[in-house]
Order: structure tokens, then sequence, then C-alpha cells
């Protein structure tokens, strides 16, 4: 039993590093922390609690992690520090070893943070709460609402892959999810609360169903049928798993916004193997084709990684010409980071910092001439946007159905609601000026 007058009248901080997923979790700890009576700090006010949402994807995650923790800890003298997450899971004592650090939970603990709060004094030491990879099995919901308006709906958690160079099954477990069943009444609790717009977060989504006997598809369709929400976006799936059955009903959907994040890794063959992924080029390039037969004007992101373990330049080159074909919309580009533990470790050919640096940032401009290339066929277009919450007298955002970001002056009635407006421009940061608008 948890005596929660100990939390009354506190305050609490969150800062979360990594993915979407993360911050979705780390939002509902926060509505755990407030539940029980523990409020959120004001800009400048000193915490109670600060409670770190940690991700290890890179090395240079796991450095932002420990420059946060000090940092929170500078900032909050006194506060009780929880940190949890990924780095937490692989390096939980690592973590506790960190002047300031009290408690650090890993994977199967996060969701009951609050039985590891204790009476909220400082500890001499940092007490570590972990669960081994086999012995993760649990799948803790989350359904929480972002910055703005939107609300990141959790379906799944862990993966069953391990490639070559990733972490992630070791700080996560394997893969499984909620039934279809939790998850339409977490979507018809999020439409009750006002929320229109719902991402679909997991850390492989489309491996869905492997704890329930259900599909991923089974799941859109379901969703779909859930009133109230006016959008959903599917965060990313694997391209080995995006069926022709869920483009096609991507395409026809009421609700689900043509707009896909779809990880490539790297774009040569040789290098696709070495990282042991699921796929090949051709499959990959067959979907981004089919989903622009069906949806011209889709948005599709790409996952990229340069310089891993193996990758020659006469790779890279194939992978440049190849991601050059495809009509994909924006690349996110990240540098191969080792990490212990990883299969890729034993590849023999490394690539150097200075290459990396320069094969990242010739993706990189790839990337922005597909990206103005994107948006410039879209000028003129009037296009729906559900419009965000921004402070008074600053300039409301939202976005299109395929991800177009818009700008338009502050108007409180629009917070919120579907506008339509025709784009003007593009700004420096890629977001579209409206011309004129008429909400909807």
């Amino acid at each position: 039993m948890i005596d929660t007058h100990v939390f009354q009248d506190k305050t609490a901080v969150y800062y979360t590093l990594g993915c979407k997923l993360n911050f979705s979790e780390t939002s509902t700890i926060g509505r755990m922390l407030r539940e029980a009576g523990v409020r959120t700090a004001r800009k400048g006010e000193r915490a109670d609690i600060c409670v770190v949402n940690t991700c290890s994807v890179t090395e240079v995650a796991d450095k932002k992690c420990r420059q946060a923790i000090h940092r929170l800890v500078k900032q909050h003298p006194g506060a009780f520090v929880v940190v949890t997450g990924c780095y937490a899971q692989l390096k939980p004592d690592t973590v506790a070893a960190i002047d300031g650090v009290d408690v650090v939970l890993g994977a199967e603990q996060k969701k009951d943070l609050l039985l590891y709060l204790g009476d909220l004094q400082k500890r001499e030491h940092g007490e570590t709460f972990t669960t081994p990879l086999k012995d993760i099995r649990s799948f803790a919901p989350s359904c929480s609402r972002g910055d703005r308006t939107r609300f990141f709906l959790k379906v799944q958690d862990g993966c069953d892959y391990f490639c070559s160079y990733c972490t992630i099954p070791f700080a996560r477990g394997r893969s499984r999810n909620g039934t279809i069943a939790s998850l339409v009444e977490q979507a018809r609790a999020a439409a009750a609360e006002g929320g229109k717009e719902i991402v679909l977060t997991g850390v492989n989504i489309g491996d869905f169903g492997k704890s329930t006997g259900e599909t991923f598809y089974d799941l859109v369709q379901a969703l779909d049928e859930v009133e109230g929400i006016e959008r959903y976006r599917i965060s990313s799936i694997e391209p080995n798993l995006l069926t022709e059955e869920i483009i096609a009903f991507v395409a026809r959907s009421k609700r689900f916004m043509p707009h896909f994040h779809i990880p490539l890794q790297a774009g040569c063959d040789e290098v696709l193997k070495l990282m042991r992924r699921r796929y090949d080029t051709a499959l990959f390039a067959a979907k981004v084709k089919r989903i622009k037969e069906l949806m011209p004007d889709a948005f599709i992101g790409v996952d990229v990684i340069v310089g891993t373990r193996g990758e020659t330049e006469e790779y890279f080159r194939q992978a440049y010409d190849f991601i050059r074909g495809l009509d994909v919309t924006q690349l996110h580009v990240f540098s191969y980071s080792e990490r212990p533990g990883t299969q890729a470790l034993k590849i023999a050919h490394v690539v150097s910092p200075e290459e990396k640096h320069r094969r990242s940032q010739l993706l990189l401009e790839l990337s922005d001439e597909k990206t103005r290339a994107f948006y410039a066929r879209h000028i003129g277009k009037e296009m729906p946007v559900l419009m965000e919450r921004s402070k008074p007298g600053t300039p409301m955002h939202g976005f299109t159905p395929n991800y177009i970001r818009v700008e338009m002056p502050h108007d409180d009635a629009l917070d919120n609601r579907v506008v339509t407006v025709k784009l003007g421009a593009f700004n420096e940061e890629g977001t579209a000026l409206m011309t004129h608008n008429e909400p909807t």
C-alpha cells in the first residue's frame, strides 16, 4: 500500500531523451504522480522529485543522459532523483554511481515508479531495481497527451529482431503488446478528453500481436472506427511489416493519415545483410512505389545509418544512389555508434569519424533537396490543418494530413480545431505560411 500523504504538495520535473515512446511513458509517469498529489514544478522552481527517462540508442545518447542527470541534480539540490529508461536498464550500476541519483528503475519497474519512492528521503548510494532481459514480460499501457494537441498511444513494446548494431532488445525485452480491445478503449478515452489526433507508438509496432494473437492490420481497422478521433499517425514501421493490406487500408481510411516513417538504415544489400535486417533494397523500393501509387502526396520519412562497420566507400555510393532514386520526403540521418555487446563489433571494416561526418552531410543535403521539392509541389494547395495550442501572441502551428507544418497568426478560437488553409511559401524552417484560412 502506497502512502500518498508523503507526495502531497510536492513538485516534480521530468526530463525525457529519445523516442516518442519514451515521451509517452514519461507523460504516463507524470499523470501517475499528479494523481498521487505531486504538482509539476514551475519554470525556475526547485523540484522535490526529478524523473529522467533515458535513451541508449547511441554512445552520444548515453552521454546526453549523464549530462542531463548532472544538470538536474545541480538545478534541484536535495531533490529525490529517479532514473529509468533504456540506459538505466542497460547500465544500472553506472547510473546509480552518479552523484545525486537515488533510484534506478529498469524496463519492468518504471510502470510501478511510485512503489520505489518511499518517503522521498535521499539515499546514501543509488539503488538499482532491474529485471533480467528474459524476465521482462509485462506490457505497461500508456496513452498520454503531448505538449500540444496530439496523444501518443503505446500499442507495443520490445523487439525480437536483434539487428547486429542495436541494443534496444536488451533494454526493452521481447515483443509484447496490449489487446486491441484495451487500446480501443484508451483511444475512446483520449477522444473524451478532447483529443483529435493519436500517434501510435512502440518499438516495433508492425510486430503487434505477438502476445495476443492479433495483428497490426486488425488494430488499425479497429481504431479507425473510434468516433471523435480525426487523425491517426503511425510513428514508425519496419518495411517488411508494412504489408500491402496496411498500405491499401491507409489509402482508403477515414482517419489514418498519408504519413509513413519507414526505417531503411542502409541502401545497400550487402550492408543490410551485415546489419541483419529482414529485407533488401528491392522490397523497400517496392513499398515506397506502392505508397506513392495509392497516395501520391504521402509524406515518407526514412531512417538511415551511415558509417556502420562494413560500409565501404563503394557500398555507401550504392546506398546514396539508391536513396536518391527513391520518391521519399525526408531522411533522418544517424552516424553509426558502436554499442557494447552487439554483433556488429565482429565486423572488420571500421569507418572513421571524419568519413561518417562526410557521409552524413551528403545525405542531409540530399534530404533537404527532397523535402524542398515535396513542399514546392504543395504551394497554392488548400489543405486541412489541425491547429495546435500556442502561447498568446505567438504564431500557431499545425500539420496537414501529409505532415506539412503550417504557421498562422494566433487565434484562441482555433486551438485544437481543423482549419482549411491555402499553403503559401515556406520559410527557412520548412514551415508553410498560410495565405488564407477557413474553419471547418
